[in-house]
């Protein structure tokens, strides 16, 4: 015979509490007071019963999914080629357990939208990552005050963001290469123009060129569109193109392909 599952019950009577009290700690309720004693009492019964909350009714019971989407501005293909995103999502989801959430990752074309994961109650909270100039739902979202955090960055949006400094790291990469001598140097931008770390890292490649006295040529550029394979196509339409001695490459994943194309 199939053992039973456990119940709220079941925790409530093995931790001397009531099931609204297993409910209230369950699910992380934080503006009810009970003494950690309680709440560590009713975790380990919890835990030594097996038991966990039920996922639609653990978010009526507290208004929460206790759930954080992980939007990436990219294809699924494209994420699936993302060297760094392991990276990523180990540090996410880490800090979501730690209070008690887990994390929906949504790869998204740029043509998708990701509002619905909000305002439909699917997730609390988003982290969107890779955040594009053109996106009417991003603007929306922070005006109507939804938590949003934004792995990269949008100038003149005032919402919470983590970000590295493309236009300083793209600027050192190219006065490394004029330090060598080179001034013919070509650019393969990590994603198209309306991503905004593409937009930098090709702004610090242009500083860089045009400090040095050089001026910007166009047909050095190229835009890459995240993955490796558009690095080595990017990078064989510049050979065909013109010439150059050096390469700017913005992305380690589009560099593995330029590499191809270069050999």
């Amino acid at each position: 015979m199939a053992r039973s599952r456990p119940t709220s019950a079941d925790v409530a009577a093995r931790a001397g509490v009531s099931r609204t009290t297993v409910s209230f700690v369950l699910n992380y309720r934080t503006d009810i007071q009970i003494s950690d004693e309680t709440r560590q009492r009713v975790f380990l019964a919890a835990s030594e019963l097996g038991y966990h909350p039920h996922a639609p009714a653990r978010q009526l019971a507290g208004g929460r999914s206790h759930v954080l989407g992980l939007v990436l501005r990219q294809t699924a293909e494209q994420v699936a080629g993302d060297a760094t995103l392991a990276e990523t999502l180990r540090g996410i989801a880490s800090a979501a357990r730690a209070a008690g959430s887990r994390v929906m990752v949504e790869p998204l074309a740029p043509e998708g939208t990701y509002d619905r994961l909000l305002r439909a109650q699917h997730a609390d909270g988003l982290i969107l990552s890779g955040p594009r100039v053109d996106d009417p739902s991003l603007a929306e979202l922070v005006s109507e005050g939804f938590p949003l955090v934004l792995q990269g960055s949008l100038p003149g949006l005032a919402v919470p963001s983590v970000d590295v400094d493309n236009v300083a790291g793209a600027r050192g990469a190219v006065e490394h290469l004029l330090s060598l001598g080179h001034r013919r140097i070509a650019c393969v931008t990590n994603a198209g123009l309306s991503y905004t770390s593409a937009r930098e890292r090709l702004q610090g490649y242009r500083d860089a060129i045009e400090t040095a006295g050089i001026p910007f040529d166009d047909t050095l550029v190229a835009e890459g569109s995240f993955d490796a394979a558009s690095g080595e196509r990017e990078t064989a339409t510049l050979l065909r193109r013109t010439t150059f001695t050096a390469m700017f490459v913005a992305s380690d994943v589009l560099a593995l392909g330029a590499f191809g194309a270069l050999r």
